[in-house]
């Protein structure tokens, strides 16, 4: 089996960090689609919505979109997510599930909505991870 590593435009490099935002593995059965956590962070490294935890995860999820896009995947084959909320919003269910039907409509993933402590910048609110995503072996 073989992994490649995409690098999407609409995401920053983080291959200096020594992760990959999008890796593709080679199955038996198909293509693998594995994608880093998602914050708030546009390409350039800026925070979209500071201080505002709906803004931050409607930001991961466009994030999260483009990444899935790279590999020619979408938020629809996603069925599961994982949710890091700084403990100190876990509170505001109203603004994460808004930002989550804003996504998904009525057809949502699952969901685990995990409190932590803090995410890798003080200022993230939210970090999405998804499940791994399996497409069909290219042709």
């Amino acid at each position: 089996m073989s992994r490649s590593v995409l690098t999407p435009a609409d995401l920053f490099d983080s291959r200096q960090h020594g992760f990959a935002q999008v890796a593709v593995v080679a199955t038996p059965l198909g293509r693998a689609v594995h994608v880093s956590g998602q914050v708030a962070w546009d390409a350039k490294r800026n925070i979209v919505g500071r201080g505002d935890i709906g803004r931050q995860l409607e930001k991961s999820l466009e994030n999260l979109a483009a990444a899935l896009a790279s590999a020619g995947a979408s938020l629809d084959q996603v069925g599961a997510l994982r949710l890091y909320v700084k403990e100190s919003h876990m509170r505001e269910g109203r603004a994460i599930g808004d930002a989550l039907k804003a996504a998904f409509g009525d057809n949502p993933p699952c969901a685990t909505w995990i409190g932590v402590p803090s995410l890798a910048d003080p200022d993230f609110l939210v970090e999405v991870e998804p499940s791994v995503v399996f497409l069909p072996t290219a042709p």
